[in-house]
């Protein structure tokens, strides 16, 4: 069963074909992180004007040897992102989708995220490795920080989630105050590796809640860095250990509380080596990880978790709309 799967939640015009949840036979993505990075972050409208241009070339490379009629179902981001960016794939898939008469599934791309993690099944260690429910799922990225446990395919129940700025928005606030340029995850990673984590920075426990809070971490990195000189290596060193530390803990507490199999990782944060090493060297449980190009956002995952959904019979309409603050669990 090969899924077509389309992405354009934010700034990545993705298309993918996947069989059977987990075999990717091509997987496309045209980033605008060039366009975007002059200004500091995503611009929405510049970015719904980039999907317009390249969504088309995009799919029509996914596509190069095979057929409409070698596809089983197409799989479609509709929420939550940007509204014009998301507008841009659903549309387009709805009409891909009427002329073809191919069923139409609408993604969650947090769900999405999860699904990365059955696309090549190995873990952080770099052993094959295969999901087990129930699993505990965090997803890290720029909009979100999400703790859920997964019962099975398609079964979601929150656990906890982000108060305030989420860990990759954190990273790129913290990339902007330190001059270190957009996107800030990988900026930060880069440079931390040459410094010390010798920085005292604050951690938001939050009393033994599941949530995150990672706005104050940052407004301290804003306040040292005004105060006067400072080791740029050494604060983002400082920083990525404060937000480790949070992730790992309270990820792996929470798995310990639901009895969870496993932990997925998934989200563009996740593709930080040192927070994935902290995982696997932590955790009292398996840990899975999707390689650093599935992490990050990508039409692979889409269709991956399209799959499991048409399987079920969960398909969509042709008067499917976005969703822009759309949900899981």
């Amino acid at each position: 069963m090969k899924i077509l799967g389309i992405e354009t939640s934010c700034d990545e015009t993705a298309a993918a074909i996947v069989e059977n949840g987990s075999r990717i036979i091509s997987n496309v993505v045209a980033s605008q992180i060039d366009i975007h990075a002059r200004y500091g972050g995503v611009v929405p409208e510049v970015a719904s004007r980039q999907h317009l241009l390249t969504i088309i070339p995009v799919i029509r490379e996914a596509m190069t040897g095979w057929d409409w009629h070698d596809i089983d179902g197409i799989a479609i981001t509709h929420g939550p992102g940007l509204a014009g960016s998301l507008l841009v794939g659903v549309n387009l898939a709805k009409a891909i989708a009427l002329a073809t008469g191919l069923p139409l599934a609408g993604i969650n791309h947090l769900e999405a995220h999860v699904y990365a993690n059955w696309l090549e099944h190995f873990s952080a260690s770099g052993q094959e490795s295969e999901v087990k429910f129930p699993c505990l799922c965090l997803i890290v990225s720029g909009g979100h920080s999400d703790l859920l446990l997964m019962e099975g395919h398609g079964r979601f129940r929150a656990l906890g989630r982000t108060r305030d700025d989420a860990a990759g928005e954190a990273f790129d606030k913290a990339a902007r105050i330190l001059g270190l340029g957009y996107p800030g995850g990988p900026a930060i990673e880069k440079t931390a590796g040459s410094g010390s984590p010798c920085i005292p920075l604050p951690r938001a426990w939050l009393n033994g809640s599941n949530d995150f809070s990672f706005s104050g971490v940052k407004t301290a990195m804003w306040h040292l860095v005004n105060r006067g000189e400072v080791s740029v290596a050494d604060a983002a060193a400082s920083f990525q250990l404060a937000v480790a530390d949070v992730l790992v803990a309270k990820t792996i507490a929470a798995a310990k509380q639901s009895k969870a199999e496993q932990i997925l990782l998934s989200g563009g944060v996740a593709a930080n080596r040192t927070i994935a090493g902290r995982f696997l060297a932590e955790s009292p449980v398996p840990v899975l990880v999707p390689p650093p190009h599935l992490c990050t956002d990508n039409a692979a995952m889409v269709a991956a978790c399209g799959y499991y959904n048409l399987k079920a019979g969960k398909t969509g309409d042709y008067d499917m709309d976005v969703v822009p603050g759309l949900g899981l669990g």
